[in-house]
């Protein structure tokens, strides 16, 4: 049945866009140096049509794949010849924060990009998130949508620290041209075309549908950031109208002179991660899933902000408070889970020898059905722990605990999950940054569940603030005990 076939061929050419997505990610992090991505996978790949549009990625970082159709669109703007290979981190033109570095190649059929987190990108701090920064040129070297060829890499790389750990991306996106040639030798280029709009147009379908069977309406939420000056309001509206969804976040913070602002590609990217998880997380991950969805904020707001602001922790942070909200006020409509810890837990450490940079799961919230899983990444992470024997054997840094906080997860019908408390012990002189969120507003339960322990920073046994870089000497020990989740349904309630 000619209609069959066709199906069954867009399922092959889809399922084998996909799995060029997957093999990009792989050999980025099998070609890195750095451990921040071979070990803890803090990286992104994903393949593009002609039309700059994203048709199949690798399930890695949430705020990193909704982010990246803008520096796509961005590199599209000067006109990339077949050969060339783009290189940017910067927000204001299609980047997140500047450890971000996106690279940005033509295929066959469109275009590669991967972006990894780098652990410094030469900012006066090592590990390029300082926990004060106010403009954006102090956090690093700032990077245009930039034609890259080994003297430009020489002269960015002179620029940072530990240099050598910088190279290694550009093999994702030259395995990405080999295999998209290979498919279309296969297939045939047209049907490779033909199959990647029926794609992305498939997703939207999925989305609207979904969209569509939820109540029609207006939902709003608000929530804080927990800036050092004090705390910072983020609001926003959901409005439901048929197959469509629009989020407005008027009302929300201006930017304000640190580092918590977001560009609105990342505010994007964490609206759309929360319309997937409640629609169809099962629809193909393209950007037709985006389609339905109309965002709207004020310019040089927190979730628009304008150059030249700081922006370090917004991707991390900003975007993580940015869920949280949304998922609020999409709870006015249908079931949600209780709050998770919502923050990353940002901690580097480093001197002009070497930078590390970790992020640290904690509790989640739980569901109406199930408690919250413990000691993990969701959200707008998607990341792994260091091991233990790769950390040490590679920095001046010895693990002396990594364990459960045990009872942090808010009880409830359904306990929220437990955070982490993990304690680092420095050998030699260096800098600490951290910056982290849930320390002075614990995450909430739900239907009467109760809240999650707020995280807590210290060193040495002194309690530091949720944002803090100051010098370590060998022998400090840094603790950091993560949020837990909130829990679900009132704790005397048995489980439904």
């Amino acid at each position: 049945m000619p209609g069959e076939s066709v199906k069954v061929e867009l399922q092959v050419i889809g399922s084998s866009l996909r799995s060029i997505a997957e093999e990009m990610g792989a050999v980025l992090i099998r070609s890195s140096f750095s451990a921040n991505i071979k070990e803890r996978r803090d990286c992104s790949t994903a393949l593009f049509d002609e039309r700059g549009r994203m048709i199949a990625q690798a399930e890695h970082i949430p705020v990193h794949l909704g982010a990246l159709p803008d520096a796509v669109a961005a590199v599209r703007a000067h006109g990339p010849a077949s050969e060339e290979v783009f290189i940017l981190n910067d927000p204001y033109t299609g980047g997140t924060h500047l450890p971000d570095i996106t690279l940005v190649s033509r295929t066959a059929v469109g275009f590669a990009a991967t972006r990894a987190h780098h652990a410094d990108v030469g900012a006066a701090e090592p590990g390029s998130l300082p926990a004060g920064s106010r403009r954006l040129d102090e956090e690093g070297v700032v990077i245009p949508p930039t034609r890259l060829d080994e003297a430009t890499l020489d002269d960015l790389t002179a620029r940072m620290r530990n240099p050598d750990e910088r190279r290694g991306q550009l093999a994702a996106n030259r395995l990405a041209s080999h295999r998209v040639e290979e498919l279309c030798a296969r297939r045939g280029r047209e049907q490779v075309v033909a199959a990647m709009d029926e794609l992305h147009d498939y997703a939207e379908r999925s989305v609207r549908a979904a969209i569509a069977a939820l109540p029609d309406g207006r939902y709003e939420a608000s929530d804080v950031l927990e800036a050092q000056e004090g705390d910072l309001e983020l609001r926003t509206a959901v409005t439901i109208a048929g197959d469509g969804l629009e989020i407005d976040f008027a009302g929300t913070a201006a930017q304000h002179d640190g580092n918590l602002n977001c560009p609105l590609a990342v505010t994007r990217s964490a609206c759309y991660f929360v319309v997937r998880c409640l629609t169809d997380p099962d629809a193909p991950a393209s950007g037709g899933a985006f389609a339905p969805i109309t965002i709207s904020a004020p310019e040089g707001s927190l979730v628009n902000a304008r150059p030249p602001a700081a922006v370090a922790a917004g991707n991390v942070e900003t975007s993580s408070r940015i869920a949280d909200v949304v998922f609020l006020a999409l709870g006015e409509a249908i079931d949600v889970p209780a709050q998770g810890q919502g923050t990353m837990n940002n901690l580097t450490l480093g001197n002009d020898r070497f930078t590390y940079y970790e992020t640290i799961g904690g509790g989640q919230g739980a569901c109406p059905d199930a408690d919250g899983p413990s000691a993990v990444h969701v959200a707008m992470s998607n990341t792994l722990s260091t091991p233990t024997e790769a950390l040490e054997l590679a920095y001046p840094i010895r693990v002396e605990r990594n364990a459960l906080r045990l009872g942090s997860g808010g009880a409830g019908r359904h306990r929220g999950g437990d955070g982490v408390v993990r304690e680092l012990r420095v050998l030699e002189p260096c800098r600490l940054s951290i910056v982290s969120e849930r320390r002075r507003h614990a995450p909430q339960g739900r239907n009467g569940g109760d809240p999650g322990a707020p995280g807590r920073n210290l060193l040495n046994g002194e309690e530091l603030a949720p944002k803090i870089t100051r010098a370590l000497a060998p022998g400090d020990v840094v603790r950091i005990e993560t949020p837990g989740g909130g829990g679900y349904g009132s704790p005397g309630l048995p489980p439904s």
